[in-house]
């Protein structure tokens, strides 16, 4: 502390001595005058000769303040209008899920464009926008003066963590899915995701011969599904998702609501589900759902789920070919499921993830001997989230997601440990 003390006023009278007029006289009668902005001392206004000078000792620049986007102005704007929520001291409010501006892994996450934009769009039920209230100038000093809350904070680009992550003693899951099961994760407004699913079912990773060889079982045939889902409020959202002929060729159409939210004050999360999936490309064997999506955090590291879902006329989960004529028919069956998540952060960006599905009610009639689950790490990136599991199922649409192997390979002993398989699920936020 006392080394960065020492170089602040180092830096600060270096640039004192930069801007000093050379004759003796002058200097007496233009005295500069030097005073600090933020109580973290990081940022000084320096006033010499009729000009205000803004001298961010964190990032060692210096800017000319104008008259009407001096630092003391952005520090009034945000006592006047930021500081209910966001506290005077920028440290934030947990109850109102604000992040602490002078926690330096929050300032790392965050951009400058993204300072800018939250500020200039808001976030919706969550912040009010400013653009038409502030000018572009007053934003962008605005923005400046959020930096000085963090003495150490530096930039960095668009693909820096999340700035939510963690902000708030609140979880914030890195994406809609642990491994299949839902994990309830609102969207922003407007904005737009894409997903990708792999799972290698076809051979297990451990078991056989020559598993070195084949990449522990990636190399075979992978079922590969996608989707899109976007956010019509931060609330409300809306998604479609497709998974490929091996199992059915199903087109799942869905609506999510978000009921309640940790981050605004709500004792745990909440949100419901319904879809509906039709195979061979939503032609046949419709399947109807329902789910509710609870979750709680705890300790702020680690997020508990509970997924009970109700599937109306759910269909066998098995292998079929890659023609229409080879997609099989089976009757509808009522089911309804449990499952059970839970992820826990071993580094900031870094979770264990693991989930379990048991199937309470006619499972002996879509040939399911054993809860289908599924365990992994999950890499959390801003906007992106990458995980790798292993598990024993292979489907990935809702009234899917409770199948397993053995009915998938036609093996009564395929959803076995001895019959686990490597998948990965890629999320990214393209909008």
């Amino acid at each position: 502390m006392k080394r960065q003390i020492c170089f602040k006023g180092l830096f600060v009278s270096v640039i004192l001595m930069l801007a000093m007029p050379g004759n003796a006289d002058d200097t007496q009668n233009q005295a500069p005058q030097v005073s600090y902005v933020d109580a973290s001392h990081s940022t000084v206004l320096l006033q010499m000769n009729g000009k205000q000078y803004l001298v961010d000792v964190a990032a060692r620049s210096v800017r000319e303040a104008g008259s009407n986007s001096s630092p003391v102005a952005s520090a009034d704007v945000f006592r006047q209008n930021c500081s209910s929520c966001h506290g005077p001291d920028g440290k934030g409010n947990r109850a109102k899920g604000t992040p602490n501006f002078t926690d330096q892994s929050i300032q790392s996450g965050l951009s400058d464009q993204q300072i800018v934009d939250t500020i200039r769009n808001g976030k919706a039920g969550r912040m009010p926008a400013w653009s038409g209230k502030l000018s572009d100038s007053q934003i962008a000093d605005l923005a400046s003066y959020i930096r000085s809350f963090s003495s150490e904070s530096t930039p960095r680009s668009s693909s820096a963590q999340h700035p939510e992550v963690a902000s708030s003693g609140v979880y914030q899951p890195g994406d809609d899915v642990l491994v299949s099961l839902p994990t309830g994760r609102p969207l922003d407004r407007h904005g737009v995701y894409v997903n990708f699913s792999h799972r290698f079912a076809s051979d297990p990773a451990f078991t056989g011969a020559g598993k070195g060889a084949e990449l522990l079982g990636l190399d075979s045939v992978s079922i590969s599904s996608f989707g899109f889902r976007y956010g019509v409020s931060d609330r409300l959202s809306l998604a479609i998702w497709r998974s490929p002929s091996f199992v059915g060729r199903p087109i799942q159409l869905m609506a999510a609501y978000n009921l309640l939210d940790e981050r605004h004050e709500a004792p745990l999360n909440l949100a419901m589900r319904v879809s509906i999936e039709g195979q061979n490309n939503f032609q046949k064997s419709f399947t109807e759902n329902f789910e509710t999506i609870f979750s709680r955090t705890i300790m702020s590291r680690a997020q508990l789920y509970v997924v009970p879902t109700m599937s109306f006329n759910a269909r066998r989960l098995v292998a079929d070919g890659l023609r229409s004529r080879q997609i099989l028919d089976f009757p509808g069956i009522n089911t309804f499921s449990i499952g059970f998540g839970a992820a826990v952060n071993i580094r900031p960006t870094v979770a264990l993830v693991a989930e379990v599905i048991p199937t309470l009610f006619n499972p002996e009639d879509l040939g399911i001997h054993r809860p289908a689950y599924s365990f992994g790490i999950q890499k959390k990136i801003w906007r992106h989230a990458f995980t790798l599991a292993l598990s024993n199922s292979p489907g990935t649409t809702v009234s899917q997601r409770a199948g397993t192997r053995a009915t998938y390979t036609r093996n009564p002993s395929g959803d076995t440990p001895a019959g686990l398989f490597l998948g990965f699920d890629i999320m990214r936020q393209i909008h």
